[in-house]
């Protein structure tokens, strides 16, 4: 009886903490999903704002042909995790650049559509921010059972491995110039 005792309660010891990892690992899974799905919103409509701003203004091209070129990037299939990552903050700083650049232009904010275009950005924006912070504390939750012994044994053997977190590029840490990005 005390041997299936000491046999239970570490099999049970394990079990639990790789079902914990388990569970962890797909949050984590399940809340990127939830950013992808939002990245795919704002690169389908990428198009629609860019072809009213082309429209709609005598404009520096290179700026629309950079967002145009990174939504490209960005919907090709394949790509990893940490590919899409990159490619959506790579992103980040033109589209900001572009919003601001539509404040810069009186004739634009009155037009209805671009109006809508750019608040329909600006909600999925939001969401991706607040997808991300899911995402980052459902990873730092996961990378922590991880890591913590004894579930960290666990992980080894199973070999579960760390999952990067969503970062913010540094160049979006800074204020945009927007000479420097019509000029780019």
């Amino acid at each position: 009886m005390e041997l299936l005792v000491a046999i239970a309660i570490p099999a049970l010891a394990v079990v639990l903490i790789y079902n914990t990892l388990i569970s962890r690992r797909n949050q984590c899974d399940n809340i990127f999903a939830t950013i992808d799905a939002l990245l795919k919103k704002r690169y389908n409509l990428i198009p629609n704002l860019v072809t009213l701003l082309k429209e709609s203004m005598n404009y520096e091209r290179g700026l629309l042909e950079k967002v145009t070129e990174l939504r490209a990037k960005a919907m090709r299939p394949g790509l990893t995790p940490e590919e899409k990552i990159a490619v959506a903050d790579e992103l980040a700083k033109p589209l900001h650049g572009l919003m601001v650049a539509v404040e810069n232009y009186p004739d634009l904010k009155a037009n209805e559509n671009i109006v809508q275009l750019m608040r329909s950005l600006n909600e999925i924006e939001e969401q991706i921010a607040a997808a991300r912070r899911a995402y980052n504390q459902a990873v730092t939750d996961y990378n922590n059972v991880r890591e913590m012994f004894p579930s960290s044994l666990i992980a080894g053997w199973f070999r579960f491995e760390s999952r990067p977190l969503f970062e913010i590029p540094e160049t979006e840490r800074k204020n945009i110039d927007i000479k420097e990005l019509l000029n780019s």
